[in-house]
């Protein structure tokens, strides 16, 4: 650790990013397309990528590129659930110009599942878990306006309204006003991170609820509202993946 962060390590960060370039493509994608993707100079993308391979993480295929068999290993334990939201979350971030995330109701708690993020569009920093933040977010907001009355009461009488930005909203009163009024979208404007905003559709399915969610620097608020329906086909397609998964 320093004192700004973390230690990162570059060459890990670039294999990752080129990683998540490679599984965002529905056909092989030559180096060039990725070493501009990634911003990366091409000598660089060339051994990262020959790396990869050797380890089973990519394939090649006539001088392009496609998730190789290890990555298939690293997910055959995942919840099937979550692999069957991914291809909707990607393209939904595709479209929205986002981060993307996927929380679900379990066992009277919000669990955050998945998230597709990119370099263009990193995440939200997650400083703090979700169990402990539902309040503060687009994706709990979203959940607990659908979840009847006695399992959300359950659930705000359980967990503690922390105080995450100034924005964050802390009293029940106003936040059981503002589920109530708000039973589309739950949108958070600053709440969880200063300068950052998040607007999230409820999934319902057989086996339970669920929200998807993407979020952007706050001055890109109003352009994502004006795009709702696209969160709302989205969360559509994630409803019937979740059913699909569950049966």
């Amino acid at each position: 650790m320093t004192d700004s962060g973390p230690t990162l390590i570059t060459s890990v960060q670039r294999a990752l990013h080129l990683l998540d370039a490679v599984g965002r493509r529905d056909r092989p994608v030559s180096a060039k397309a990725l070493a501009r993707e990634t911003d990366l100079a091409l000598p660089t993308a060339y051994h990262l990528l020959r790396t990869l391979v050797h380890e089973g993480y990519l394939q090649r295929i006539d001088g392009c590129y496609i998730l190789g068999q290890q990555v298939g290993e690293l997910i055959r334990g995942t919840d099937p659930t979550t692999v069957r939201a991914r291809s909707t979350l990607t393209a939904l971030g595709e479209e929205l110009s986002g981060a993307t995330y996927l929380a679900v109701y379990r066992d009277g708690e919000i669990e955050l599942v998945d998230i597709v993020d990119s370099p263009a569009h990193p995440r939200v920093d997650l400083w703090v878990g979700l169990h402990d933040a539902g309040h503060a977010t687009a994706l709990g907001k979203a959940i607990l306006t659908v979840l009847p009355d006695d399992l959300r009461e359950d659930y705000l009488g359980r967990h503690e309204l922390a105080d995450l930005t100034p924005h964050t909203v802390t009293d029940r009163r106003v936040l059981r006003r503002q589920l109530v009024r708000h039973h589309d979208l739950a949108v958070d404007t600053g709440e969880y991170q200063l300068g950052m905003t998040c607007v999230s559709a409820a999934v319902r399915t057989e086996d339970g609820i669920a929200a998807v969610a993407v979020s952007a620097p706050l001055a890109r608020r109003g352009q994502l509202m004006d795009h709702a329906d696209v969160l709302r086909r989205g969360a559509n397609r994630i409803g019937l993946a979740l059913g699909a998964a569950g049966r």
